[in-house]
């Protein structure tokens, strides 16, 4: 028995001592490692130190304590971590390293952001955790560049090569420091932020329970204190292959669109002053976020802005820079994007938005502005929608460039703001009506344009419906005010295009309708119009306008109470009853018929004219058809100076009925 238990601590006593050995061999092989990646950074001009590497292999833990580094790049990046301890380490296989855990304690990094520009920034993150971690065994080597985007493009490359089930960073609070002139710039803090999923370069979700922000800003010898808090981030499916696709200088001619975020949400976002001012947005929604390399050369762009100390850029550079800007536009792709319930606190009063919707693609898309409600000096302000359609910002931006300009745009390129986008529409909108207390209310208005010719639309169509007070106090509404009419509702069609097929162009519809008094519709057409009239110069269309003849016309009007409010108007101003002042008109009617009695179509014309006063509620119908060919501009001549030859060039119809 004895001999056996000698046996046992023998035996013990020596595994003991195999496994210490084991223990510090381990130790050497790891410190031997993270030394080796540590001397990249010290290749590279940088400065990196660490302490003691200690090695647990019963409980397979790594811990590396005084973790120091600082970058070679001027103003320098510096980073202190007090500890890094993996557990659960193995190596699966030469090429990868494995751990249930890896946890870093006590970091800060700080950083200037240029040698000229004096802002610090600080962060601080207690702790930092990473669960069930694979990665490359080796450390790759670091980039020879100092480049800001090479750096990060080698992030980028990196983070495709590691996996983990999550990343868990309970808080990081940071310090803007902004100099003499604002040493207490302000703060920010994070908290709740959660990876999980890491995979291929691919994150399935990111999320921070909130964000603050507190900014210190002088206004008028005062500081002013500037809060804003974000709550509930959530981004889905970030891609780092797909956001270093930017970085990459080979793809600069790659035209695809990479998509890095299926989804980003968040909310509420609230702004706030010490001065009273308060913002809110109850929520931010953008889908399918991608990006295109071949229009978002962040590289060129970086490059052209101003250095600090540097003069105001010159004509040519600021038009440079404002074409790349624009071009970030068309490099970004964004599916769907709403900003939901925004509130704030204004001097006139509470201004509220229920929602911006907007979509990108190729620097194109639809912006909308939904439920907005606010006071103005005269009164409330509201509507239902206003959407631009088609909206074109780096067209826009380009524009703004050349606007400034010598040589001054050309009358091409003010023409070409008809693309900047093809459309507005506005429902359900309310304005005050000059200096009364009534308000002008908008049911809709739609007016769009398209089909260009060069940077000429060629066709359009127009659509409102609205309902208008009458002022009393102008004297040309005096008859309605009279008739006890204090609104009127108007509804106004109106359309045109252009076949260059055909060398038409038709004016159709073309409809108004003042309630309860008149609806009134018209279709002129017009032949023979050349491609080469819709020219931004004024000359060469000029020219060619001659070449336009006159189709056929046909007018409507269809009587709810004109005829009427007409004899009512006559009868007032010439003191007798309204059968009278009926009969008065209808005898000047007449009298005209019998100057062009020479001409049986206008007679027939006039008799139904007639007819149409006669009896309040009918539809009068005109329809002119050319004898021949009738030029456009001699007809509006003659429409000017000999109304009876103008007619004579027509055919005329003319009719009555309910």
């Amino acid at each position: 028995m004895i001999r056996i238990l000698i046996g046992l601590i023998a035996a013990v006593v020596v595994a003991a001592a195999g496994l210490l050995g084991f223990n510090l061999y381990v130790q050497h092989r790891m410190t031997s490692g993270i030394e080796a990646a540590f001397a990249q950074v010290r290749a590279a001009g940088g400065k990196a130190s660490h302490g003691k590497v200690t090695v647990d292999m019963l409980a397979r833990t790594v811990t590396v304590v005084d973790i120091v580094g600082e970058s070679a790049a001027q103003p320098p990046a510096r980073l202190r971590i007090a500890s890094l301890t993996a557990t659960g380490v193995r190596q699966p296989d030469r090429a990868r390293i494995s751990a249930d855990s890896i946890e870093l304690t006590d970091i800060e990094l700080a950083t200037e952001v240029t040698d000229k520009v004096p802002a610090k920034v600080t962060y601080k993150v207690p702790r930092f955790t990473v669960k069930d971690y694979s990665g490359p065994s080796n450390p790759a080597q670091l980039p020879a560049s100092e480049s800001l985007l090479d750096i990060y493009r080698f992030a980028l490359q990196q983070f495709t090569g590691i996996a983990a089930s999550s990343v868990t960073i309970p808080s990081v609070t940071g310090t803007i420091n902004g100099g003499a002139a604002t040493p207490d710039g302000g703060e920010f803090a994070y908290s709740g932020i959660t990876l999980q999923d890491i995979r291929d370069g691919k994150v399935a979700s990111t999320k921070a329970d909130g964000f603050t922000f507190t900014v210190n800003t002088p206004q008028a010898g005062k500081r002013e204190k500037l809060t804003g808090t974000l709550s509930n981030l959530v981004a889905h499916d970030f891609d780092a292959a797909a956001a270093g696709t930017v970085l990459d200088p080979e793809r600069s001619n790659d035209d695809s669109y990479y998509r890095i975020y299926r989804q980003v949400s968040a909310g509420p976002y609230v702004l706030a002053t010490d001065q009273g001012m308060r913002a809110q947005i109850d929520s931010i929604t953008v889908d399918d976020i991608a990006v295109r390399p071949s229009k978002l050369q962040l590289a060129a762009i970086l490059a052209l802005v101003p250095q600090p100390g540097a003069g105001p850029p010159t004509q040519a550079q600021a038009r440079e820079i404002m074409e790349k800007m624009a071009g970030v536009y068309e490099g970004i792709r964004i599916g769907n994007a709403e900003l939901r319930g925004h509130t704030m606190r204004t001097p006139q009063g509470p201004f509220k938005l229920a929602a911006i919707r907007a979509n990108l693609e190729n620097g194109r898309g639809q912006l909308a502005l939904e439920g907005l409600d606010v006071e103005t000096p005269k009164g409330p302000f509201r509507f239902d929608r206003l959407a631009l359609n088609s909206f074109d910002i780096p067209q826009l931006m380009r524009f703004a460039a050349r606007a400034n300009a010598e040589p001054k745009p050309t009358p091409d390129e003010i023409f070409g703001l008809f693309r900047v986008f093809e459309g507005v529409e506005v429902k359900g909108a309310a304005t005050p009506f000059r200096d009364t207390n009534k308000l002008i209310n908008i049911d809709t208005i739609s007016l769009g344009w398209g089909q260009f010719v060069g940077p000429v639309p060629s066709k359009a169509h127009l659509v409102a419906k609205l309902n208008v007070p009458i002022d009393a106090t102008d004297p040309a509404m005096q008859p309605f005010v009279a008739a006890g009419i204090d609104r009127a509702a108007i509804d106004i069609d109106l359309g045109a295009g252009w076949t260059e097929q055909s060398g038409a162009f038709v004016l159709a519809p073309a409809s108004l309708e003042i309630g309860n008094l008149l609806k009134a519709s018209a279709r002129i057409a017009l032949a023979n119009v050349p491609r080469a009239v819709f020219s931004t110069d004024p000359v060469q269309a000029a020219s060619l306008a001659g070449q336009i003849e006159a189709g056929a016309i046909e007018l409507s009007l269809r009587d709810s109470g004109c005829v009427d409010l007409a004899v009512a108007q006559y009868a007032r101003a010439q003191n007798v009853s309204r059968e009278a002042a009926r009969g008065a008109i209808i005898d000047q009617i007449k009298a005209f018929g019998q100057t062009i009695a020479a001409n049986p179509d206008a007679t027939a014309a006039v008799d139904a004219v007639i007819r149409f006063v006669e009896s309040p509620g009918q539809t009068l119908i005109i329809k002119l058809t050319p004898r021949g060919k009738v030029p456009g501009l001699q007809l509006v001549q003659l429409l000017k100076t000999d109304l009876l030859i103008a007619l004579a060039q027509f055919h005329v119809e003319a009719s009555t009925g309910l």
